[in-house]
């Protein structure tokens, strides 16, 4: 299971912690001509608005009834499992390049961020994800004050 973790605070540029297990597990494969363990989509993350982003997996030829998402805990995850294929059908597979495996992604999200929606479209799973931040977090604006006791606006 791949796992990562999500901090929107303070960017997510900032965030993004990789798995060192799938990153040890990559380079012992390549060494060894081996495949990777790690059957996991690839992602990205998108900012759309001042606390609003987007997750987006990489996911061709899954149907949304063998897609599912949890959050539990402060783990938001995604898990995939094909549907077996039905017999019977004159077409036989020649060569069958597009991965089939199921998968199971985890990130951990902070407590400020909840999930708002997903959506697939066109190969790609978009989850939506909210970024509320308590007022006691947010940055304040602190008035300076002279001797002569005329408060001075300091610019942030």
């Amino acid at each position: 299971m791949a796992r990562n973790a999500l901090s929107l605070f303070p960017l997510f540029s900032d965030s993004l912690f990789p798995d060192r297990f799938n990153r040890i597990d990559r380079l012992f494969s390549q060494l060894t001509g081996d495949t990777p363990l790690s059957g996991a989509p690839s992602y990205d993350i998108k900012r759309t608005g001042d606390n609003r982003y987007d997750l987006v997996l990489s996911v061709p030829g899954w149907k949304e009834h063998e897609l599912q998402i949890e959050t539990t805990g402060g783990q938001l995850t995604i898990s995939g499992k094909h549907e077996e294929e039905k017999g019977g059908s004159e077409e036989s597979w020649i060569h069958r390049g597009i991965s089939r495996a199921s998968f199971r992604s985890s990130f951990s999200l902070p407590d400020s961020v909840t999930v708002t929606g997903a959506a697939l479209n066109e190969g790609l799973l978009t989850i939506s994800l909210l970024q509320e931040i308590p007022e006691e977090e947010k940055p304040q604006r602190i008035a300076i004050t002279n001797s002569n006791s005329k408060a001075l606006e300091h610019q942030v």
